[in-house]
């Protein structure tokens, strides 16, 4: 007779096994229409899982984070499903979710084309229209194997064959079509409501670049239209924020194959990369960090006895010398800075220890994941790594949360999340060092008053970490910061200061990027501004035009007197309409237009208008000047936009 427990801690009584379909209709036919799966004993299955003793049970709907998941697996599913009725030649592979959708990857013996993706998705209209039920079964693995082959899936039978003998295999069918799946899936086709498909894209099988090219369909889903249609048109506001294209517009860097993953700075994104330098070396100054530089090659010894080296080996770029010696390209820069600390005898006297540096880091990322200045394999990292005690864990990780949200809000975000990610799976050190790092890090957490959620299993290999996700202008999410408490790395690499009993310790390390990657966060900045930066990062701040020809010499003047007041202004002084130039220079996003015609000429001032169209009237070129220098000391604070 099971008794099951509802999440308001309401209980129902049943004198049979029955399914989490069953215990819905129990408590309402609304509920009974609306449940998508069941979490039973924190457990996600179909809404035909059989419940037979006691269980604690929550029916999952469209509106939990569950339910959304389920949908779009779901959704994949009917991809598949409406591919394999239009194209029966084409062999199905994998079909995950993913952020924001799911994709499906599919080996087929040409590209789809644009008017494939269209009857396609309008196939699977049609199936969900019709309201399949979705069925599921359990195999034994290499019945399951021989189920596969017989169809002519050798993908999946190749997928199944490397699950160890044991293990049974649960298949998913809706119609006709069955397919390999773990689930839960939603209890019938008609539960898919509202679904695009986005693209079309190359994947390696099995993500490996030796393996044959297949086709991956990417699709979104969402549980109704208006917020599949909210979701598209943030789409095409991202294809018009993206950085990519803003980049080329604007002239500010490229990408090429010469160099995969690595950026050529053109002059004005050089003059806003160094302008983030700049700004974070300032606040670093002002914070106590001490700002040092550690070799980019260094041998692999090192990263061996840090634990980079078995823990990150795929992920770095290794080369042997003449003399036999294996060096690595950095891909972090705390080992080095753990040497910086271990030249001379540190006392606890001197702790706590801030080490900054703007370093240029290497990683291997698959060509396929490489993303403009999202996703590079050369960049340049703000990091930062305090050596402290046990005792000043709490209190450094205050302040250096504390600043890394004054920072985010120079930068204009106001969002912003924290993720708290504890140990993963492939990690260094004992439980025990672990229990006392995450201890640490939740109590500090505390202490500044900030709440996170859990981000189960993602700490880096070392030590727990924060993670600072910021939102942006159109609702999407970006990590950058991290916080890390390490007790592992500096024993490795035998660090350690004289405590006040003339005995050696070993310090903590807190590991904290504030920006992150400077390339990724380039780029985040890019789009969170449509490309219009603040004017402290603008890389041309102000343009001075001309009518005629007959202020060219007063626009020169105002330019090279602004210049030397430190502003980077340039002039226009082109035999075109004013008109033409001002949208010229909106269109490249200039924070300020000075025009200057016989009139102003003559009052010894300028017409200010801002890139958004504002007329600011009329004022001396001192009086801007002395306005503009208030706004850049402000951070953009204080605007002259109002």
């Amino acid at each position: 007779m099971p008794v099951v427990t509802l999440p308001d801690g309401s209980q129902k009584r049943f004198d049979h096994p029955v399914t989490v379909d069953e215990v819905a209709g129990a408590i309402g036919p609304g509920l009974r229409k609306a449940a998508l799966a069941g979490r039973v004993n924190d457990k996600l299955v179909d809404t035909s899982f059989v419940i037979n003793g006691d269980a604690q049970l929550a029916i999952v709907t469209d509106k939990d984070p569950d339910g959304l998941e389920v949908i779009r697996h779901s959704t994949a599913h009917l991809l598949a499903q409406a591919v394999k009725e239009l194209f029966p030649s084409a062999q199905v592979t994998i079909g995950p979710v993913i952020e924001d959708g799911f994709y499906y990857d599919f080996a087929f013996s040409r590209p789809f084309t644009p008017e494939d993706l269209a009857a396609i998705e309008a196939r699977m209209a049609e199936l969900a229209q019709k309201d399949q039920a979705v069925n599921r079964r359990v195999l034994p693995r290499d019945e399951a194997v021989k189920f596969f082959r017989n169809l002519g899936e050798i993908y999946k039978a190749e997928i199944i064959a490397s699950i160890p003998d044991k293990d049974e295999i649960s298949l998913y069918g809706q119609g006709n079509w069955v397919d390999l799946c773990r689930g839960p899936h939603v209890p019938s086709t008609g539960k898919l409501k509202a679904f695009k498909l986005t693209k079309v894209a190359g994947a390696y099988w099995r993500g490996d670049s030796r393996n044959e090219m297949l086709q991956r369909i990417y699709g979104t889903a969402w549980p109704d239209k208006k917020q599949l249609d909210a979701y598209l048109t943030r789409l095409e506001e991202a294809e018009k924020r993206d950085h990519r294209r803003i980049g080329k517009e604007l002239d500010l860097f490229h990408l090429q194959e010469e160099a995969p993953g690595a950026v050529f700075w053109h002059p004005k994104g050089w003059t806003v990369f160094q302008g983030l330098i700049q700004y974070m070396r300032e606040r670093q100054k002002a914070a106590g960090y001490d700002e040092v530089n550690a070799p980019e090659l260094m041998d692999a010894s090192l990263w061996a006895q840090s634990g980079h080296l078995e823990k990150f080996g795929e992920n770095m770029y290794l080369t042997k010398t003449p003399d036999e010696r294996t060096y690595a390209i950095k891909p972090m820069n705390c080992p080095g800075h753990v040497q910086i600390f271990k030249h001379g005898l540190r006392s606890y006297r001197e702790l706590p220890v801030r080490f900054a540096e703007f370093g240029k880091v290497h990683r291997y990322e698959p060509s396929g994941a490489l993303h403009g200045l999202m996703r590079v394999r050369a960049f340049t990292q703000d990091d930062g790594h305090c050596f402290v005690t046990e005792e000043q864990i709490s209190s450094e990780c205050v302040a250096i949360t504390k600043l890394i949200l004054d920072i985010y809000r120079d930068f204009g975000f106001e969002d912003v999340r924290i993720k708290f990610a504890d140990r993963p799976p492939k990690r260094v050190g004992s439980d025990e060092i672990w229990d006392r790092a995450e201890a640490a890090l939740k109590a500090a957490s505390q202490a500044a008053g900030i709440e996170y959620t859990l981000n189960k299993g993602e700490g880096a290999f070392y030590g727990p970490k924060l993670e600072f996700v910021l939102r942006d202008a159109i609702g999407r999410d970006w990590q950058c910061g991290t916080l890390q408490v390490d007790l592992n790395m500096p024993e490795r690499l035998g660090a350690y200061y004289i405590d006040e009993h003339s005995a050696k310790r070993t310090p903590v390390m807190l590991h904290r990027a504030m920006f992150g990657s400077l390339e990724r966060f380039f780029a985040i900045l890019l789009e969170h501004h449509a490309g219009r930066l603040p004017a402290w990062l603008s890389p041309v701040q102000a343009v001075v035009l001309s009518i005629t020809d007959r202020q060219d010499e007063y626009v020169r003047k105002v330019t090279e007197s602004l210049k030397n007041q430190g502003f980077r202004v340039e002039c226009d002084l082109r035999n075109e309409k004013v008109g033409f130039k001002i949208r010229e220079h909106t269109l490249k996003r200039v924070p300020y237009l000075l025009v200057a015609g016989d009139k102003e000429v003559a009052a010894n001032s300028l017409a200010v208008r801002t890139r958004s169209g504002k007329d600011l009237g009329a004022m001396a070129p001192e009086t801007f000047a002395e306005r503009l220098r208030v706004e850049l000391e402000s951070r953009g604070r204080t605007v002259l936009e109002g």
